[in-house]
């Protein structure tokens, strides 16, 4: 009985939960790959190419936005009309999607042909990896080609907010897609054969998103579309294809930025610092991702007071983990890169401090932007994140390349820009949901301060961990039970020191209603 509690999905809370349980997993399973086969890349390609590898992903991530991401307009409409049973208008969507993929493909492939063929000269190829360099590039654009067209399955489910459905086999997918680029380097083709394999996944994990849509969706399919449904669909696709490159750029521009200006060994050693604060933060981007469908069927609906009242709970939690991961991995994030690729990969204690600051506002900027998503309206928040990242690149550029500040410099630049949409944000969903600011903004005096007191103490302690934490399989035994400890006690101390009353509640009546049957 209490499992079938656990699993039912009986209610919007229920749902959030599965979908969060359901990312989670599959997050889970990305972190065991990337542990296992990081390393082996580093040791299989060397440091050049692996840090060339790192680059050309975010380089060739910079032309997603031309293949329109279709995809994101599609899951938007559809969690905003989850109520709706008109399932030929979604079959329409469907059809819209799919015009809209064919109608951008000439431009993806021009453009990505276009990079390909310059990237080496760009990023100072030697002449023995120009085509190397070119073989990959092209491989990635057409991994994105794919992607975009093997996303609409999986997109459904996310706006029909049944991404549960999904539970386990994509954790295994993602195993299964570590296993491609193992046997990739095991036969030793190169990066090349790492490219290939990032394609073979993506179709196979396309593949199985088409079977699990049609198992669980019963009006899936696609119809000849409407001019007006093209006409609505193409319209918010143009939107989301400017928050993409938005997207793209937060996400990217830093190794891009550190690669072209620095060295592209700094980016190996940049990129290794900033796994664990990127990997285990991104938890917190992806659960929301996963219970986000549940609030667009709110707001969808016109209920904005309980649109306000779970925004504020979703930012409480990704405070609190974000808070609590934080503080461990300014702890033990010297510790992990000694005993995962050796000492000196780690870029140093300022810089780990400025990128878990960093990776802490982008889950923050991701949620507010996806919320903004589901109210279907865009502009604003496009215009504002074009001029955020254009501040940043140009900020990180000039630290990076003009003040020689490295890594430092990179992270200062990226963040100041940044502050324009951690600002502007809020602000367009205190107009969107009629939510005051001022109340916004007096519940972070608390959780900040909190936030800088446990970042400051874990800072100091990081250099003495270090030197205790000892090496080999005893290392990563005390290791293991001393950060899982770090991390129960910094929960402890961030829950209630940093959390209200009322936001402890809140946090535990969820947390109650998500492991029984009762709604919420």
């Amino acid at each position: 009985k209490f499992i079938s509690g656990l699993l039912s999905d009986k209610g919007l809370t229920k749902k959030a939960y599965l979908n969060a349980l359901t990312v989670v997993l599959e997050y889970g399973a990305s972190l065991i790959v990337g542990f296992l086969v990081t390393p082996l890349m580093v040791l299989g390609l060397g440091n050049y190419l692996f840090g060339m590898w790192q680059i050309l992903n975010r380089l060739i991530g910079y032309i997603n936005p031309v293949s329109g991401r279709p995809g994101f307009a599609l899951k938007a409409t559809l969690s905003n009309q989850q109520a709706s049973k008109d399932y030929d208008q979604k079959r329409r969507y469907v059809g819209s999607t799919l015009f809209i993929w064919l109608l951008f493909l000439p431009l993806l492939i021009s453009i990505g042909g276009i990079v390909s063929w310059f990237a080496p000269y760009w990023i100072h190829a030697t002449e023995a990896n120009i085509w190397i360099i070119r073989a990959v590039a092209g491989l990635l654009v057409l991994n994105t080609i794919v992607s975009t067209l093997a996303s609409i399955p999986q997109v459904i489910l996310q706006g029909e907010n049944l991404g549960y459905k999904q539970m386990g086999m994509s954790a295994i997918l993602v195993l299964l897609g570590g296993g491609f680029t193992w046997l990739a380097l095991y036969l030793k083709t190169g990066i090349i054969g790492v490219a290939l394999a990032a394609v073979v996944s993506t179709l196979t994990t396309g593949l199985f998103y088409l079977w699990v849509v049609k198992s669980y969706t019963p009006w899936f399919g696609a119809a000849r579309p409407r001019f007006a449904d093209t006409r609505q669909m193409l319209g918010l696709s143009w939107w989301f294809m400017g928050w993409n490159l938005v997207t793209t750029l937060l996400l990217a521009s830093d190794v891009v930025v550190l690669g072209l200006l620095n060295s592209v060994e700094s980016v190996t050693n940049y990129s290794l610092t900033k796994y664990v604060p990127e990997t285990l933060i991104g938890i917190i981007i992806i659960i929301i991702f996963g219970i986000m469908p549940g609030l667009g069927s709110i707001i969808g609906t016109g209920d904005y007071q309980k649109a306000v009242r779970l925004r504020d709970e979703i930012n409480s939690f990704i405070w609190l983990v974000a808070t609590t991961l934080g503080a461990s991995i300014l702890i033990w994030n010297r510790v992990f890169i000694g005993l995962w690729v050796g000492a000196d990969h780690y870029s140093g204690s300022i810089p780990n401090l400025l990128i878990v600051v960093a990776s802490m506002q982008l889950a923050l900027i991701r949620s507010d932007g996806t919320i903004i998503d589901l109210t279907l309206r865009l502009s604003q928040k496009v215009l504002l994140g074009l001029l955020s990242v254009t501040v940043s690149i140009v900020a990180a550029s000039i630290m990076v390349g003009y003040f020689k500040l490295g890594v430092v410099g990179l992270c200062l630049g990226i963040m100041g820009g940044r502050l324009i949409i951690s600002v502007g944000y809020p602000m367009l969903i205190s107009r969107f949901l009629g939510v005051s600011l001022s109340s916004q903004l007096n519940r972070l005096l608390r959780p900040v301060l909190v936030t800088i007191l446990l970042f400051s103490i874990a800072l100091g302690m990081d250099k003495f961990f270090s030197i205790t934490a000892g090496t080999g399989i005893m290392g990563w035994l005390i290791f293991i039970l001393s950060a899982a400890g770090t991390g129960i006690i910094m929960l402890l101390i961030s829950f209630y020191a940093g959390l209200s009353g009322d936001q402890r509640r809140s946090m535990i009546r969820r947390v109650r209603t998500a492991i029984t049957t009762v709604e919420s």
